[in-house]
C-alpha cells in the first residue's frame, strides 16, 4: 500500500475531458494516473495490473458510465477478494441527490464527490480514502501475524526436544520478519542446538556454535526478560542465515529463569522490523523460553528417573537355581516421558518367583512408585510365596500410600524341580509359553489392576517343560498407536515361535523385530534347566 502521496489512482470516465481534469489534479498532488473511458475497460486494466502485482491504490470512478453504472462497477470491485480492498470514490455532475450518493455508499465505495467540486477537496477525500485502506491493511496485516504467532507457539508448545523448539522458532522467526532467520535453544546437557527454518539447511560448524553460545551466556549474564541487541562481525559468525547475509545479526535473548541459559531468536541486522514486528518477536521469544524451560525440567526428571531404575533393576539377572534366566529393560527414545517398567526375580521357599510390572503414567512420581512397588513385593516375599497373596498386599499398599496411583503386574510362582507354574494377573499381559518346537501360546491368567482394592481371581495353573520358555513383557513392547492390540499380540506370539533357541536370542529377537519404543519396555524369559527325570515329560 503506497502512502496518501506518490499512489497509482485508476480514473474511469466516459468523457475525456473529465479524465483530463482529474487527471490534472491529481498529478499536481503528487499521484500517478491510469485512465480508461468505460467499467469494462477499468475491469481489463485491473485484471491485467492484478496479474503483474501492480494493483492501484484507489479507483475514481464515474457514475454516469455508458456499459454499466458506476455502482455496478464498484459492487464487481468490491465482490473480487483480490482487489476489494482498493478504496473507490464515486464522482458525478447529475447524480447528485442524497439517494445517489447513498446508493453508492451502499455499492462499497469510500466517497462520494458531486460535481463541481474543488481540487483541494478531491485531494483531501483521496487522501482519507488511502489513510483508510492503509489503516485496514495494517489491521489486518497485524491480525494476521498474531494468528500465525498463534499458530508458532502452539506448535512450540509441542516440541519433543530441543532441536525442533528451535527449528520451529526459527521458522516462525522468518515468518515474521519475511527474511532469513536462525534460533538458538541450550539443551539440559548444555550443548546449543541451532535452529533453521528449513530443515536440510547444513548447520555451521562446532566453532561457530561454540562462539555463539559463549555469546549469548555474556549478553544474558544471568538476567530475566527479553533483551534486543545487534551482534555485529566478527562477534557474529557466518553460516547461521540462508542465504547468508553481512553485517551481522538482531538478537533477541530470552530467559525465565537467572540460572538458566537463555534462547535467542536472530535475523539479519539489516531487516526492517517496525515496533508490531518487534513486539511479536518478543512474544515469540519469551514463548521459547518457557518451552525450553520445560523441556530441560522434563529431561532432568527423566534423567532422575532413568537414574532412579537403572539402580534399582539388576542389569545382569540373577542366578536361580535350576533356571537360565534372561532380563532386559529398554527405556523409550530419547524425546519420550520415563514410566514405570519392572522386572522381579527372586527365590523363595517355595520355587523361583519372577514377574514384570508396569506403574500406569509417565513421570519421576510413576518411577518412584514403580521402585517401593518392586521393594515392598522382595519384603512381602520373605515369608509369603502365593502370587496372588503377593498381589493383594501389593494392591492394600498402593491403596494406603499411593492412592492415586495404579499398576499392571503379573506374578510367576515356579517349582524348578517340577516345572509347575501358578501365574497371577493383575491387568498385564498374559505370559507366554514358547515351547521346543516351534509353537507358542499366552497363559489365560487375568484380573484387575493394583490400586483399586477389588477382589482378585485365584491363580492360573500352567506347565513347564524342559525345551519350554516363559516370557513376560510389559505393554512397550507391542503398544503402538493406530494398531490394535490383538494384532500385536498375535506378532508377539508368532515371533516368539520362530525366535532362536535360549533366552537371551529370545529377548533380543523381540527387541530387533518390534523396533523402535513409544515407551519403556521390561522383558523378562526363564527356561527350567533342572527338571526332575520324572516330570521331564509331561
Amino acid at each position: 500500500m503506497s502512502g496518501a502521496g506518490g499512489a497509482t489512482v485508476l480514473v474511469v470516465d466516459d468523457l475525456e475531458a473529465n479524465r483530463y481534469a482529474m487527471g490534472a489534479v491529481l498529478r499536481r498532488a503528487g499521484h500517478r494516473v491510469v485512465t480508461t473511458a468505460c467499467a469494462g475497460d477499468a475491469l481489463i486494466e485491473l485484471d491485467t495490473r492484478l496479474r503483474s502485482g501492480a494493483l492501484p491504490d484507489a479507483a475514481l470512478v464515474d457514475i454516469g458510465l455508458p456499459d454499466m453504472n458506476g455502482f455496478e462497477l464498484c459492487r464487481r470491485i468490491k465482490a473480487h477478494p483480490e482487489i476489494a480492498a482498493m478504496p473507490v470514490v464515486h464522482f458525478s455532475a447529475a447524480a447528485i441527490s442524497p439517494r445517489d450518493r447513498s446508493r453508492g455508499l451502499d455499492a462499497g465505495a469510500d466517497a462520494y464527490l458531486t460535481i463541481p467540486v474543488e481540487p483541494e477537496e478531491i485531494e483531501a477525500v483521496i487522501r482519507a480514502a488511502l489513510r483508510g485502506a492503509r489503516s485496514r491493511h495494517d489491521a489486518e496485516a497485524q491480525a494476521d501475524r498474531l494468528t500465525r504467532l498463534a499458530a508458532a507457539t502452539t506448535e512450540l508448545h509441542g516440541a519433543h526436544g530441543p532441536q525442533e523448539l528451535a527449528d520451529l522458532a526459527a521458522a516462525a522467526t522468518a515468518q515474521l520478519t519475511g527474511g532469513p532467520a536462525a534460533a538458538f535453544v541450550f539443551g539440559a546437557e548444555d550443548t546449543l542446538y541451532a535452529g533453521s527454518p528449513r530443515r536440510y539447511d547444513c548447520p555451521p560448524d562446532a566453532e561457530a556454535r561454540t562462539a555463539v553460545a559463549g555469546l549469548l551466556r555474556r549478553c544474558m549474564a544471568g538476567r530475566t526478560g527479553v533483551h534486543p541487541l545487534i551482534a555485529p562481525p566478527p562477534l557474529w559468525p557466518a553460516g547461521f542465515f540462508r542465504p547468508e547475509v553481512p553485517g551481522g545479526a538482531a538478537l533477541l535473548l530470552a530467559g525465565d529463569r537467572p540460572d538458566q541459559p537463555p534462547v535467542c531468536l536472530a535475523h539479519p541486522a539489516y531487516t526492517p522490523c517496525g515496533p508490531d514486528t518487534a513486539s511479536l518477536l518478543g512474544r515469540l521469544a519469551h514463548a521459547t523460553a518457557l518451552t525450553a524451560q520445560t523441556l530441560r525440567t522434563a529431561a532432568e526428571e527423566r534423567h532422575v528417573a532413568l537414574t532412579l531404575q537403572h539402580s534399582f533393576l539388576p542389569q545382569q539377572p540373577p542366578t536361580l537355581p535350576g533356571a537360565e534366566l534372561a532380563l532386559r529393560y529398554v527405556p523409550a527414545s530419547r524425546n519420550a516421558e520415563i514410566g514405570g517398567d519392572f522386572y522381579v526375580a527372586l527365590t523363595t521357599a517355595a520355587g523361583l518367583l519372577v514377574g514384570v510390572g508396569d506403574v500406569v503414567g509417565h513421570s519421576l512420581d510413576a518411577a518412584t512408585v514403580m521402585v517401593e512397588l518392586r521393594h515392598a513385593l522382595r519384603a512381602y516375599a520373605t515369608d509369603e510365596s502365593d502370587p496372588a497373596a503377593l498381589l493383594r498386599r501389593l494392591d492394600r499398599m498402593l491403596q494406603r500410600y499411593h492412592p492415586e496411583a495404579t499398576a499392571t503386574v503379573c506374578l510367576a510362582l515356579i517349582d524348578p524341580r517340577t516345572g509347575r507354574t501358578r501365574i497371577a494377573n493383575a491387568g498385564h499381559i498374559r505370559p507366554l509359553i514358547v515351547t521346543g518346537d516351534g509353537s507358542a501360546a499366552y497363559v489365560r491368567s487375568s484380573g484387575p489392576l493394583l490400586g483399586l482394592g477389588l477382589d482378585r481371581p485365584c491363580p492360573s495353573e500352567a506347565q513347564l517343560a524342559e525345551s519350554d520358555r516363559l516370557l513376560m513383557v510389559t505393554d512397550g513392547l507391542i503398544e503402538t498407536r493406530g494398531t490394535d492390540l490383538t494384532v500385536s499380540l498375535e506378532r508377539l506370539r508368532h515371533t516368539a515361535a520362530h525366535a532362536p533357541p535360549g533366552v537371551s536370542a529370545l529377548c533380543d529377537t523381540l527387541l530387533d523385530c518390534f523396533g523402535t519404543r513409544e515407551d519403556d519396555v521390561a522383558l523378562l524369559a526363564l527356561q527350567l534347566t533342572s527338571l526332575d527325570p520324572s516330570y521331564r515329560k509331561r
